[in-house]
């Protein structure tokens, strides 16, 4: 079993120079940050665990920012987004963002990716709520051929552009693996259609793994990882590994140094007995 950690990079947290490395020391396998470009304050589109929206949602970094600096200050821990909202961002700057810290990194980036939840934000960059799933597909595509070909192009119904020249190419061949975040209806045809792991961020994730490995078979695809965001339990882990889940995720508090290293420090004790050698 794979373990990570996650948090809401704010402007109050703990230092994303100081937490990469110490999550590193402790051994985990991977950093993920979480994504909002901003909160529309008429809060029109309920948070999906309900009750009000915690204020470290709009306090988040840039991803790739905090990326970059926990990248430079670790050696081996992977670096990823958890999720980058892809839906709000410009394929061809994001495309470029990714292979630029999967570079800095030396191929250790984990390009999570997910269509959200709050229609507000994302209309306000242009993004329409019931065509946001095509868009994502579109924008995968658009950001995958930019990764891998030398004069890329892409010619969609939502994302088109002709051919261009782009580097840097990521360090990780063909890219870094696109792991796609969610648990609707839909999710799992998604997955397999154009990604390389899925990421439940809610529900029973163990029920539905068999249907996804079936439909990983008769597309002729190699077992899809998966990665999951459980409770803190040791009996979960022994669970999901039964399971077959690749990666387990934990989220370490967004408002300070101290308290986000006693989580850490918690976690490590909990993960010892579990971790992948």
């Amino acid at each position: 079993m794979k373990f990570g950690v996650a948090i809401f990079p704010t402007d109050y947290a703990i230092s994303m120079a100081e937490l990469a490395p110490a999550a590193e020391q402790l051994g985990f396998e991977s950093l993920w940050v979480a994504e909002h470009s901003h909160i529309p304050v008429s809060r029109k589109s309920q948070w999906p665990s309900g009750g009000e929206l915690p204020k470290h949602y709009w306090h988040t970094m840039d991803p790739f920012v905090a990326l970059t600096v926990a990248a430079l200050a670790s050696k081996t821990i992977r670096v990823a987004t958890g999720i980058c909202l892809l839906i709000q961002r410009d394929p061809i700057h994001t495309a470029k963002q990714v292979a630029s810290v999967d570079l800095v990194s030396n191929g250790r980036f984990i390009f999570g990716i997910g269509a959200g939840w709050n229609r507000e934000e994302m209309e306000d960059h242009g993004t329409v709520f019931s065509t946001r799933w095509k868009l994502l597909r579109e924008r995968v595509e658009a950001v995958k051929a930019i990764w891998t070909q030398d004069e890329a192009e892409h010619h969609g119904e939502m994302v088109s552009f002709g051919p261009m020249w782009c580097w840097p190419k990521p360090v990780q061949k063909p890219y870094p693996p696109v792991i796609l975040g969610g648990s609707g209806p839909k999710i799992l045809e998604r997955v397999v259609r154009y990604a390389d792991g899925w990421m439940p961020n809610r529900g029973d994730v163990i029920e539905r793994i068999p249907e996804l490995q079936e439909m990983a078979r008769a597309a002729g695809r190699s077992p899809i990882p998966v990665t999951c965001y459980p409770k803190p339990i040791a009996s979960e882990i022994e669970r999901l590994a039964k399971a077959g889940v690749e990666r387990c995720i934990y989220y370490v508090p967004p408002d300070g140094r101290d308290q986000a290293l006693a989580k850490l420090e918690e976690l490590a004790k909990m993960i010892g007995p579990y971790r992948e050698s």
